[in-house]
């Protein structure tokens, strides 16, 4: 998973915004200022950043312009939401500008959104005693090709992609099926069970009452 810094004065939100990414297992970084920023940036490795625009001393927008030669994606999180200061953040190259107060599972969605353009994703996995192998779509479980279908496959994919996020059956249809997929969500329910079948992994996906799945994986 990824480094990622987080570069929020307000503490609680900070301190909320980290504790979920160590939940779906990223690590990260704070900084709570530009000041603290900077000489971070200098010293680790950072996959994403996460920066506040009203920041006490030089703001998101300024410390935007003077991390332009370093190759490190950033979304800004801000209270800040006037169309001018949105078309501010993009123009100064951030890759997604998300308004304050947020959802969770959203802000969640929109760092894996990035993180996929931005970051290579290990293109092979292992599991208990199943490997994926997703750029070759391949499964093996104790060293045995594990046969699946089409969309058995992508729904595994997706679930490994967002794995420790909670994902509700509507948002599995139109991630796996697409937004034209026109059944209900008890299709979700069918493919779910086959997979668990198939992988024996009937305790790593989870059900979530009332909202849908979670793939349960460490790192």
């Amino acid at each position: 998973m990824a480094t990622i810094l987080v570069v929020e004065d307000e503490k609680p939100i900070s301190d909320l915004i980290t504790m979920n990414l160590k939940l779906v297992g990223h690590q990260f970084l704070k900084a709570y200022s530009g000041a603290e920023m900077m000489p971070i940036l200098e010293r680790e490795k950072v996959d994403l950043i996460l920066l506040d625009v009203m920041l006490p001393g030089l703001d998101g927008f300024e410390l935007m312009r003077q991390k332009r030669n370093r190759n490190v994606p950033v979304i800004f999180i801000t209270a800040k939401d006037a169309l001018a200061d949105r078309i501010t953040g993009f123009e100064l190259g951030a890759e997604d500008y998300i308004i304050k107060p947020f959802e969770t599972l959203e802000l969640l969605a929109r760092i894996n959104v990035v993180l996929r353009r931005n970051v290579q994703e290990p293109t092979e996995l292992t599991f208990d005693e199943v490997e994926v192998r997703l750029a070759e779509r391949q499964i093996y479980k104790s060293g045995h090709v594990v046969e699946l279908t089409a969309r058995e496959f992508e729904l595994l994919e997706v679930l490994i992609q967002n794995r420790n996020i909670a994902l509700s059956r509507e948002k599995l249809l139109e991630l796996a099926w697409g937004y034209e997929f026109e059944g209900d969500t008890r299709t979700v329910d069918v493919h779910i069970r086959q997979l668990r079948k198939k992988l024996s992994w009937e305790e790593r996906i989870k059900t979530v009452y009332k909202l849908g799945y979670r793939l349960e994986a460490e790192g």
